[in-house]
């Protein structure tokens, strides 16, 4: 069971060092309960000590003498075992910086995010707008996993669970904020052209130094090489003494025989310590020009060198303090212990571990390997796990216990007959089920029979309906026969369009190919003629031939789409937006072909002439058709299924010359009356008319103006077209059903 206390332990490269606390009553405030601290006997970088051995004996007395059942435990590794980046990121969308910081880990971390255990943090300062981070800084820390495993090795082996592993400089970080800067403003407030003042702990270490520069809100750190060891080490060359006795000589510097020699032979590591540090914060500012520098804060216990605070301090141009307490930490019984105040530079780290742990620091990211974490989560429920099982097993044995005991009381003999009949119904059931089932796939097989026989009988005359309906929509099939001797009506007058090629191409989706059409499509049959690229459907006698009409479906168009051309080419793959106008769902495309002369009215000829005789008809006309024993019946054209009738891509009228059909071919004298004819017809033909209309697409045999007309030949104007709708085929008995359906929606219900 978990006690609330937590113990931050520093292992060292001098000694081991730990805290237990837990929260005061005060939020600012935190209670020292115990602390240890074991000094090796060598430091671990010392030449002929085994570091894993000496932090295992360490570990065996911090236990003989403090227990951590039921505690959490915080430990550090020192920065230069670590990596740290604090990445800007742009404005971006609070729920994808997870995915942009791994993919920034991937560029800022040298080596295989595999071979890695990292951690990410937002620093503060940024803000966030409608979902959006600004300004935001990420703190992106990372450490290899065989170094990871490394410093837990002692921990494993004496069965200390360790709960958070943090970077030394970010534990510093964590107690800077809460014991040294408790009037910080909050992050709202935060301005990063104003910044409040920067401090700089100096944590002097034994084999190297830490140095956080932080504003409360921003950290910046760096691990410069150079600690106590490295005194200890020059007075061992100069002085010609043991490691042991140079670094006692070290520690008692004033007590020595010769001061003044001590401290000669030290003045180069003085001097490389300074420019290490004045490098370092020049850097800095550099970086953040609006950062103010107040003070220093020294720890380590190398810090109380004689005359290394008053030297660092008048170089640098900062004050550097003293800590002779913390302002956060309270618990006499520790604060006051005389072991505690002789180190008390030493267990910065330990307090800010014991900060993190009890959720009272800046910084919570964790470099515990995820499957140890894993792993824990699992042995700890396996109790639950096992006794869940227990439970199951249990009920269910009571379970069948239970239902034995009911068993034995049962006769069988009792319940033989009733037993004997519900099989028979069962039984009978199970036949009137499977001869229902048969009798139903009877009844479906000869339905289908049924639907295939009707659907060839309706479907073969559809066709035919289609044929009627475009006949009955040209003008001429209103038109009175000629009589003869009739005077002979001028070409340009006779109210007729010759079709003379009719295409059909069935698709999966009509919206497709109207989505070409829609640019030609008009709802009003007096709209007026707006032909793509600006120009007039009808022109002057003597303009240049367009494409030629009659043309079929696949060259009617540009690129020879069936589908309208290129427009339609642009929309295929795309789906009709389901709130726009026009068709949808499978059918046909009819693409009528053809032209006429019926030009001489300047209000009615050209496009206009067969918008208003073949569009409007294909609109709203009425065709009659057979019925079987009721006789005939009128159709309308959307109930035979034809719908959206467009006239593509209208072109101008040119000047063709014919053949006069009122004269007699023989004597040159004119024929009399209609028996001439037209050329092409007046019916439905499927190609052109051999010897009377040009080729499909070719231009006209000779326009306007080129020369005198052949004897026995008229010039008269021409006007091409083509005309595509879509069809959507219903059978007569789809008809009747629709047609009785509208009739039930119209009539009023009875009360």
């Amino acid at each position: 069971m978990a006690s609330g206390a937590v113990w931050g332990i520093d292992v060292g490269q001098c000694a081991l060092k730990a805290l237990r606390c837990r929260p005061g009553e005060d939020p600012d405030k935190i209670v020292a309960e115990a602390f240890d601290y074991i000094e090796y006997p060598k430091i671990l970088s010392q030449p002929g000590s085994d570091p894993a051995e000496l932090v295992g004996d360490a570990l065996k007395q911090f236990l003989s003498r403090n227990s951590v059942v039921g505690d959490r435990v915080a430990i550090s590794v020192v920065g230069q075992a670590g990596l740290a980046r604090f990445i800007k990121l742009p404005p971006v969308e609070a729920k994808k910086i997870p995915d942009i910081v791994r993919y920034e880990a991937r560029q800022q971390i040298p080596f295989d995010l595999n071979d890695v255990i990292w951690d990410y943090q937002r620093m503060g300062g940024g803000s966030e707008e409608e979902g959006f981070a600004l300004e935001t800084e990420i703190g992106l820390f990372a450490m290899k996993r065989d170094a990871v495993f490394r410093t837990l090795g002692p921990f494993l082996k004496a069965d200390i669970e360790v709960d958070i592993v943090q970077l030394a400089p970010l534990v510093l970080y964590n107690f800077l904020v809460f014991d040294q800067m408790q009037d910080l403003a909050p992050a709202e407030e935060y301005d990063p052209e104003n910044p409040p003042e920067s401090v700089v702990i100096l944590s002097l270490g034994t084999d190297s130094t830490d140095l956080v520069i932080s504003n409360g809100h921003r950290v910046w750190q760096r691990s410069i090489p150079l600690g106590g060891s490295h005194f200890t080490k020059v007075l061992t060359k100069e002085l010609k003494l043991t490691f042991a006795k140079a670094e006692h000589l070290k520690r008692n510097a004033t007590a020595a025989a010769d001061p003044k020699a001590v401290f000669q032979a030290m003045r180069p590591v003085f001097g490389d310590l300074l420019t290490e540090l004045q490098r370092s914060i020049g850097y800095f500012c550099n970086l953040d020009r609006a950062a103010k520098i107040s003070r220093i804060v020294a720890l380590g216990n190398a810090m109380k060198l004689p005359g290394l605070r008053r030297y660092l301090s008048q170089s640098l141009g900062y004050e550097i303090d003293k800590i002779e307490s913390f302002r956060g930490l309270t618990g006499s019984q520790v604060l006051s212990a005389p072991t505690f105040q002789e180190n008390l530079l030493s267990f910065g780290v330990s307090y800010g571990l014991a900060l993190q742990a009890l959720n009272k620091g800046k910084v919570h990211t964790n470099l515990l390997p995820r499957e140890i974490i894993k792993e824990r989560i699992v042995k700890r429920k396996k109790p639950w796990a096992v006794a869940a099982a227990a439970v199951l097993l249990l009920g269910c044995s009571i379970s069948y216990a239970a239902y034995s005991l009911a068993l034995g009381t049962v006769d069988p003999g009792a319940w033989k007959d009733a037993e004997g009949q519900s099989t028979r119904v069962a039984a009978d059931a199970n036949r009137f089920t499977t001869e229902s089932e048969a009798a139903m796939n009877e009844f479906k097989a000869t339905d289908q029979i049924g639907q295939h026989l009707v659907g060839n009988v309706e479907g073969r005359i559809r066709w035919l309906e289609l044929l009627r309906a475009v006949a009955d929509c040209l003008p001429q099939a209103k038109n009175p026969p000629p009589k003869a001797g009739d005077p002979a009506i001028p070409i340009p007058d006779r109210n007729e369009l010759h079709i003379t090629n009719l295409e059909c191409q069935q698709v999966e989706d009509v919206s497709q190919w109207f989505v070409g059409m829609k640019q030609w499509h008009q709802e009003g049959a007096d709209a007026a003629d707006k032909p793509a690229g600006g120009a007039p459907a009808a022109a002057v006698p003597g303009a240049p031939a367009a494409a030629a009409a009659g043309a079929p479906m696949a060259a009617a168009t540009t690129g020879g789409d069936p589908m309208g051309g290129a427009a339609a080419a642009d929309a295929v793959g795309a789906a009709a937006d389901p709130n726009q106008l026009g068709p949808k769902g499978p059918g046909w495309v009819v693409c009528l072909g053809g032209h006429h002369y019926h030009n001489a009215d300047q209000r009615n000829q050209g496009a206009e002439f067969v918008r208003r005789t073949l569009i409007e008809g294909l609109r709203k006309n009425k065709v009659l058709l057979p019925a079987g024993e009721r006789g005939s019946e009128e159709v309308s054209m959307s109930e035979l299924g034809i719908t959206y009738p467009v006239l593509v891509n209208p072109k101008r009228v040119y000047q063709e010359e014919l053949v006069d059909p009122n004269i007699d071919p023989d004597t040159g004298a004119p024929g009399g009356g209609m028996g001439g004819g037209m050329p092409g017809g007046p019916g439905i033909h499927v190609g052109p008319i051999p010897g009377n209309t040009p080729a499909p697409g070719a231009p006209p045999a000779k326009a306007a103006g080129d020369g005198p007309a052949a004897k026995g030949t008229i010039t008269v104007p021409r006007f091409d077209f083509v005309v595509q709708f879509c069809w959507q085929p219903k059978t007569p008995a789809e008809r009747r059903e629709a047609k009785k359906a509208r009739e039930q929606a119209t009539t009023p219900s009875q009360p």
